[in-house]
C-alpha cells in the first residue's frame, strides 16, 4: 500500500464543508470556520455542500464513516438522513466543536485515517448500535494522500469492516487516473490495483468556485463500488508486486519492464509472457486488469 506523504496526515481538510457552516473554527467576528494553512483547508460553500450530500444520497438505512468532517455541514447533512454516522478527523479543534452539538446518532473518532484501526472502526459501529450493517463511506479527501487513503478501505474491508461503497472527492486529476482505459495516459497503478476491487463511476465534478479561498485544482466527486478481486488472482501480493513493477517502466516494452520485477526476472520474462499468451512488444499501460491478473497467476505459484 502506498505510504503517506508531504508530512500532511490523512483526515486534515485539503477542501472542506461548507462555509456558513454551523461548527469549526471560526474567522475573527464571525462564527465561519476559519481555513488553516497547515491542514490545506477549503471550505464549500453552501450551495455545493447541499450537492456533495446529495451525490452520496444516504438513506435512512445507511450507516456512513465520514473521512475527514471539518466543521461538519456536510455532516449535519448526513445525520438528518442517515441512520447513524461515525466521522474520522484529525483536527482537535474540529472534533471539540464537533463533540459540542452531536447528535446521537453521530460518533467521532479522532485520530489519522491511515491509522485508525479495523477494531477502531468496529467499536464505534457498535456504540452507534451499528455493528451488523453494511457501511458506506463519504469524505473529502486529502489530495496529497488520497491514494493511500483509498487502500487504507480496502485493507479495513479485508479486515472485516463492511464497507459496500464509498463516494469520495478527489483532485480532478486522480479520479481522471480511476476512470482511465487501458493504453491512455492517466491508465497506471491506481487505476489497476482499484479497478480490480471496485467498479469507479464519476458523480460530480466541482469547480474551484465551489469552495472559500478557491484551491488550485479542479475536483471530482466519484463512487467506488467495492466487490471480491475480479477476476480472482492467486496471490495479492504477486498481483500487486508485478503492476507496481512494470509501471516504473511503462513506456518499455512488456520483455524489458518485467526486469523490474524480481522473480519475474528469474524465471525469464519472454517465457512468463509466452506462457500467459501475451504479446512481449506491448508496453504495460495497454494490459487491461483481466491480462494483468493472468499474468500474475503465471508467475504465482500454484
Amino acid at each position: 500500500m502506498p505510504t503517506r506523504r508531504d508530512g500532511v496526515e490523512a483526515g486534515s481538510r485539503p477542501l472542506g464543508e461548507a462555509e456558513d457552516a454551523g461548527a469549526g473554527l471560526s474567522q475573527p467576528g464571525t462564527d465561519r470556520p476559519r481555513a488553516r494553512k497547515r491542514f490545506g483547508q477549503h471550505f464549500l460553500v453552501p450551495d455545493w455542500a447541499a450537492k456533495v450530500a446529495n451525490a452520496i444520497a444516504p438513506t435512512p438505512a445507511d450507516t456512513i464513516i465520514e473521512i475527514g468532517p471539518g466543521p461538519g455541514a456536510i455532516t449535519s447533512l448526513l445525520t438528518a438522513r442517515a441512520r447513524s454516522v461515525a466521522a474520522i478527523e484529525i483536527d482537535r479543534d474540529m472534533v471539540a466543536r464537533l463533540n459540542a452539538d452531536r447528535p446521537d446518532n453521530l460518533r467521532i473518532v479522532e485520530g489519522d485515517v491511515l491509522d485508525v484501526s479495523a477494531a477502531q472502526v468496529q467499536q464505534t459501529l457498535e456504540e452507534l448500535g451499528a455493528a451488523s450493517h453494511a457501511v458506506r463511506v463519504a469524505g473529502n479527501l486529502p489530495y496529497n494522500v488520497a491514494s493511500p487513503i483509498l487502500f487504507k478501505l480496502l485493507e479495513l474491508r479485508d479486515a472485516g469492516v463492511p464497507i459496500v461503497d464509498a463516494t469520495v472527492m478527489l483532485q480532478r486529476e486522480v479520479a481522471d487516473r480511476l476512470l482511465a482505459a487501458p493504453g491512455t495516459k492517466e491508465y497506471g497503478v491506481l487505476t489497476v490495483l482499484i479497478g480490480h476491487r471496485c467498479d469507479v463511476i464519476r458523480v460530480l465534478n466541482l469547480p474551484p468556485g465551489a469552495f472559500r479561498p478557491p484551491p488550485k485544482v479542479n475536483s471530482t466527486v466519484v463512487r467506488l463500488t467495492f466487490h471480491e478481486p475480479m477476476p480472482p488472482v492467486r496471490s495479492d501480493a504477486t498481483f500487486h508486486s508485478v503492476v507496481q513493477a512494470v509501471f516504473t517502466r511503462r513506456r518499455k516494452t512488456l520483455a524489458n519492464a518485467l526486469l523490474a520485477h524480481p522473480a519475474a526476472a528469474s524465471a525469464g520474462p519472454a517465457q512468463l509472457l509466452q506462457s500467459a499468451g501475451i504479446d512481449g512488444r506491448r508496453r504495460p499501460e495497454t494490459l487491461t486488469i483481466a491480462e494483468f491478473a493472468h499474468l500474475a497467476n503465471t508467475l504465482a505459484p500454484a
